[in-house]
């Protein structure tokens, strides 16, 4: 089973990022791609662009971005919202959903970690 690349927003802890690259897990975040200050639909489209789900602590604004996604019938590669707990909980939390489901099943996804 091939595991999920992720992309993490600004909001993500730049730790998490290391903590998940040390688990094998193939993750790039806003700073490495020269993304910072664009808008959430922006960091949404980017990630789409790229086949990587989104992590993020910003629950509000990306379960509308989804269901805005839904009604344009638009595709993303997935959302993870993640709530904002230390780095290393939050990376386990991120760890043990992608190793459990596939690339479909997170496709077009709003998950919760």
């Amino acid at each position: 089973m091939t595991i999920a690349a992720l992309y993490t927003d600004e909001d993500m802890s730049a730790l998490v990022a290391t903590l998940l690259r040390a688990r094998g897990l193939d993750i790039t975040t806003v700073p490495e791609q020269a993304t910072l200050g664009k808008t959430d639909r922006e960091q949404l489209e980017f990630a789409a662009s790229t086949r990587r789900r989104i992590l993020t602590h910003n629950r509000v604004d990306f379960e509308r971005l989804h269901l805005q996604y839904m009604e344009e019938d638009k595709q993303h590669s997935g959302i993870i919202v993640v709530p904002q707990k230390n780095a290393y909980e939050v990376a386990q939390r991120i760890g043990i959903l992608v190793s459990a489901l596939t690339i479909e099943e997170i496709r077009n996804q709003l998950l919760y970690a």
